[in-house]
């Protein structure tokens, strides 16, 4: 527990000393025809994709051996809270955070509409390739969700076996996590946007530590509720990371006349004349 504590403190203030050594620099980003018109169709069609193969789902004849789990996600099979999945549902809404940051920096002047509609865009590129990544992985039925494992005669588990019981074909498809991919989406976009508006804000690294903070809460209260692995929700987050990144470097404006970017699902090089 001292181990832990000490490397949760030492993680804080990584992350707050890198958010202040930045202070002297304000990105800035920009939409183009040439960035945009392929990250918004791949963002649009990978989303369709995932979400055509989602729907086609069925439910498998045997439920996969606990033993072909993971060792470290085989402890978590026949786990189920129901206050945990409704928490973790109602944390949802802060998925407004990004947009509500810069609509407020927006109304009070410290950013533009251009501003707020180039990050809307990017936020909603990121959402809709990180999602089309999730749903066509979840189609393929890779392992159960955790409470399809509910022993039948432990009454600490009765809730759900109950749910097991109800459950739909896309109950067999639990990695990996959505709700940690779209939070963690969201905390990067939460932590540039207000980077970017609030450049010399001393509370940038505040609000890099509480977005990232707040999104790993979600991951594991998604993993306390018994609907995700260790696993799903690791791979959740470095999807969400990774494609908001992505998509936020295709988007950076620089002197140079042509940049090489890449992100999952999309990669290439930009000219610029």
């Amino acid at each position: 527990m001292r181990f832990f504590k000490r490397s949760l403190i030492v993680g804080i203030l990584l992350l707050t000393g890198f958010a202040q050594a930045s202070e002297a620099e304000r990105p800035t980003y920009k939409l183009s025809l040439e960035n945009d018109l392929p990250a918004t169709l791949a963002a649009g069609g990978m989303f369709g994709i995932g979400m055509f193969l989602y729907s086609r789902m069925d439910t498998p004849e045997t439920l996969k051996d606990k033993n072909d789990l993971l060792p470290w996600d085989k402890p978590l099979a026949g786990r189920y809270s129901e206050t945990a999945d409704k928490v973790s549902d109602i944390g949802s809404v802060l998925a407004v955070a990004p947009l509500a940051i810069g609509g407020i920096a927006w109304y009070n002047g410290n950013s533009t509409g251009a501003e707020f509609t180039t990050f809307t865009v990017m936020l909603l590129q990121a959402v809709g390739i990180g999602n089309g990544i999730n749903v066509a992985m979840r189609s393929l039925e890779i392992w159960p969700r955790p409470y399809m494992y509910a022993p039948s005669t432990s009454s600490g588990t009765e809730a759900g076996k109950e749910k097991a019981e109800k459950a739909k074909p896309e109950a067999y498809g639990s990695f990996f996590s959505g709700h940690a991919t779209t939070a963690f989406t969201v905390a990067t976009f939460t932590d540039e946007w207000f980077r970017t508006t609030y450049p010399n804000s001393p509370y940038k690294g505040i609000v890099r530590v509480t977005a990232y903070s707040l999104a790993g809460l979600e991951s594991m209260l998604r993993v306390a509720a018994g609907k995700h692995y260790l696993t799903d929700v690791i791979v959740g987050a470095l999807v969400g990371t990774g494609v908001s990144i992505g998509i936020l470097e295709l988007h950076r404006d620089r002197n140079e006349n042509f940049s090489v970017w890449a992100g999952p699902g999309v990669a290439g090089i930009t000219f610029r004349i």
